[in-house]
């Protein structure tokens, strides 16, 4: 697969969306065609080429470079290949991904990674609300993939998450892993109010332990063991690095949850 260089030319005074616009589907074009292609722009659409310099690189897959925070979309149902970002980028940042891998350097905004079935999406800053969540309208959250934020993440991560793994080094906001089904989110930092929130299922580890986060009274103390499992979770989640690293080797405490709605999930806090 060709590598493709597009250079932002300016901040525009609209958002633009970028949704087609993936490594797959850029793969056997030429450079004119790529320059044609239409996105959309406030209430109508522009050619690509009205935004972004586009030239051949020697690198594999697509490659963005500048502060694209007014543009939604990027990495928007991408079904393979490797889209880099050299900047932070704007809303529904590999929405819906079914493969490939999307790596932004800086931030990315709202409902990052909404109802995403595969595919790894890697953000070295922040992350705004609803990452790892549905779209609106929608039941169903992440359905698979990862997520890996190396900064802060903001209110509802993980909310209706079914399947996949999140990982967030630093602090996430209120309502992480709200009405949650299935899968793993681990958090490095603190966690804000209403952890659990109508969890159904999952497992939700919080790294710096019980005082991070506002435990309700409908989660309750596991009572079976579970050291086979943490240290089978605790080594994949180890290979990260960070505030993961030492996992294996730190005990922790259980609770199940969130009883009020009938569910069957787990927080696990790390001592």
């Amino acid at each position: 697969m060709s590598g493709w260089r597009l250079q932002l030319k300016q901040a525009p005074a609209l958002r633009v969306d970028l949704r087609g616009i993936t490594p797959v589907a850029l793969a056997e074009l030429s450079a004119a065609q790529i320059e044609r292609l239409p996105v959309a722009y406030g209430n109508g659409r522009l050619p690509l080429a009205e935004f972004f310099t586009i030239e051949a690189g020697s690198h594999e897959g697509l490659l963005f470079e500048g502060e694209l925070s007014r543009f939604d979309r990027i990495g928007w149902q991408m079904t393979g290949g490797q889209l880099r970002v050299d900047g932070s980028v704007g809303d529904y940042a590999g929405g819906c991904m079914t493969a490939g891998t999307l790596h932004i350097s800086g931030h990315a905004g709202l409902l990052a990674a909404c109802e995403m079935a595969g595919g790894t999406l890697r953000i070295d800053g922040d992350v705004g609300d609803f990452a790892a969540s549905t779209l609106p309208g929608s039941i169903d959250g992440m359905r698979g993939g990862s997520l890996i934020v190396r900064g802060n993440a903001g209110h509802r991560l993980a909310d209706r998450m079914r399947r996949g793994t999140v990982l967030v080094f630093g602090d996430v906001g209120d309502f992480l892993a709200s009405r949650m089904v299935a899968g793993t989110v681990a958090v490095g930092g603190t966690a804000g109010a209403h952890v659990g929130y109508a969890m159904r299922r999952g497992s939700v580890v919080l790294s710096a332990g019980a005082g991070a986060a506002d435990l309700a009274p409908t989660f309750v103390p596991a009572g079976a063991e579970a050291a086979v499992f943490w240290q089978l979770l605790a080594r994949d989640l180890s290979r990260h690095g960070g505030p993961f690293e030492a996992l294996p080797q730190r005990s922790i405490q259980r609770h199940l949850g969130d009883r009020g709605t009938g569910g069957k999930g787990e927080l696990i806090f790390v001592g």
